[in-house]
């Protein structure tokens, strides 16, 4: 599987390159994940521009970044979802509980600003 990692201060970009995110891919991009956690890396952006299909298994691989991402204090954003990845994320109604936007740099700026709400939230307590 081609995932292409960019690691920034607030966030890492995960660009999956592959027109498919199923059994074959899920795995990888999982250890990944789990890498990166290890890492001490919280928010994550998942740029799926050249996905065009998942299945169950690439649905779970997303769920897991969210998992990682919320134990952490930090957030998961999609980018640029295909048509198909959109409709199954809508009928599994995974895009009440994880954020999707347009772009990656929309994706990057609502990092940075849950990061500044984060930030706020710890000086009121």
């Amino acid at each position: 599987m081609k995932i292409e990692v960019t690691k920034d201060e607030k966030y890492v970009l995960l660009k999956i390159s592959e027109s498919r995110l199923d059994a074959i891919q899920s795995p990888e991009l999982k250890a990944q994940l789990l890498v990166l956690k290890t890492e001490g890396y919280k928010n994550f952006v998942l740029d799926l521009s050249e996905v065009e299909y998942t299945d169950s298994s690439g649905l779970s691989a997303i769920l897991t970044a969210n998992r990682i991402s919320k134990e952490q204090g930090g957030i998961l954003v999609l980018a640029d979802l295909q048509p198909q990845v959109k409709k199954l994320i809508e009928i599994t109604q995974l895009h009440r509980v994880i954020e999707s936007f347009n772009t990656v740099e929309e994706c990057i700026d609502r990092v940075l600003l849950f990061e500044i709400e984060s930030d706020l939230g710890k000086e009121s307590e």
